[in-house]
Formats: structure tokens, sequence, C-alpha cells
């Protein structure tokens, strides 16, 4: 209940600069190597001051979305070329958590090969600690409340962090963590139907046992049979949902 009462935070000016103009160019409706109005001219039109219009504009550039030149002004970027992490978040955002077709495809074909390989090396390089972390949420899965779609995103997506810990590449958990938010809000659009969970958990077992053996190659493809079960219910989620929608708009 206290962390359910926490602060209320209203989105700052900043904020509110940097999505009106994520949206703008993720949509299209700012060119790809346009040149923006002037911070002042921004600033006028926008009802904000200039510092704020300064701040915003330093963000997109981090977030690949503009590049800001000395005396020349802020020009608008391809962001598939220039964007980083936190761009993905943006996407779905303005797509309201609803993957389009080719960014669906794209995230899928990414976690596979990704995936694939961190199950792998984590059947050649796991230690004992990592086999014991690994046991202690197998035993953590079997009394999780299945029913609760937040549970299982959350325990699921620590058993595939530990997984890329496992492989004993320093950056395999810290791209894991990038995804983060990307990541769940894939699995808990399929988590949402109770059988799901099971079926997981099932294949949470076999790889741990793969990587007790050190056998990479089940590993490896018990990790790609876990993820075409995933996409299958993913996709059928999604279309499930569209179809509602659909007969919601009819109606």
């Amino acid at each position: 209940m206290t962390e359910l009462l926490g602060p209320l935070r209203a989105q700052s000016l900043v904020e509110a600069f940097v999505a009106r103009f994520e949206e703008l160019i993720i949509s299209g409706e700012l060119v790809i190597g346009s040149r923006l109005p002037s911070e002042r001219e921004l600033a006028g039109r926008m009802g904000v001051s200039r510092p704020v219009v300064h701040e915003g504009l330093v963000e997109l550039q981090a977030r690949g979305l503009v590049t800001l030149k000395p005396r020349k002004g802020a020009y608008v970027n391809d962001y598939r070329r220039r964007g980083s992490l936190s761009l993905l978040e943006s996407l779905l955002a303005y797509h309201r958590g609803n993957l389009e077709p080719g960014l669906l495809r794209s995230m899928l074909g990414m976690r596979e090969l990704f995936e694939m390989e961190t199950a792998r090396l984590a059947a050649r390089n796991r230690t004992g600690e990592h086999l014991r972390q690994f046991r202690e949420l197998i035993d953590r899965e079997k009394e999780c409340d299945q029913s609760s779609p937040g549970a299982v995103v959350a325990i699921d997506f620590e058993f595939h962090l530990t997984t890329a810990i496992a492989t004993g590449n320093l950056v395999y958990p810290l791209i894991m963590n990038s995804f983060k938010d990307v990541y769940t809000n894939l699995t808990g659009q399929f988590f949402a139907d109770h059988a799901v969970a099971p079926e997981v958990f099932d294949f949470h077992r076999r790889l741990v046992e793969a990587f007790e053996a050190r056998d990479e190659k089940r590993a490896s493809a018990v990790m790609k049979r876990l993820l075409d079960h995933g996409e299958r219910y993913l996709k059928k989620s999604i279309s499930e949902r569209n179809t509602a929608v659909s007969n919601e708009r009819v109606v």
C-alpha cells in the first residue's frame, strides 16, 4: 500500500517538450534532415523559456533524434542510424505499447539471436553459484502466483538476466537491463494468459538441466523452443486484442 500511495509526479515542461518532438520525429511529420526553428522561436511558439527548449534539445540529441550544430541549429536525424537504446522506450510509448509489425519482428529477431547465445555460453561458463541461483529461481517459480502477470513477468526476467550473468560476459547482463522495459512489455502481453506460465517455467527447468550438464547445444536448442513458444503466444495475444478493438469500433 505504501508503494501504491507514493508521491504524485507531474510531467515537467522539458519532458513535455521532448515527448512532443519524439512523436513528431517518429511519426515522420518532421522530415529527416530538416532544420528546427531556433531556440528563441521554439520558445515563443511553445510558450516556454529558452532554457526549457535548450535542455529538451540536448535530451533529444542524447536519444539520437536530433543533431545540434554550433551556430547552425538543430537538425532531425534518421533515428535508425543515430538512435540509442532509450529510443526503444519512446517507440513503445508512441505506439501506446503496441508494437507495429516491423518493429515487433525486429525485436523478436534480436531477442532470438541474443538469448540463444547467452544460453549456450551459460552452459559453458556457469559456476556452482550460478547453479544455486538457478535452482532457487526454479523453486520460486513453483511457489509463484501464476494468476498474477506482474509476478510472473518479474521472475521470468530474473531468470533470463541470471542466464546473461552466467555467461561470464560482463556486457550481456547490462544489455538485458537496458532492454528491461521493452522486454517486460512484450512478456507481459502473453503472460496475461495464465496458461502460459507453467509452460514457460517448464522450459526454464529444462534449461537449468542443460546448464548443469554443460550441454551448450541442448541449452541453445531449448532456448530456441522457449522463444518460439513465446512468439506464438505473443502474436496470438496481439491478434486477439486487435480483433477486440475492431469489434468495439463496429459496435
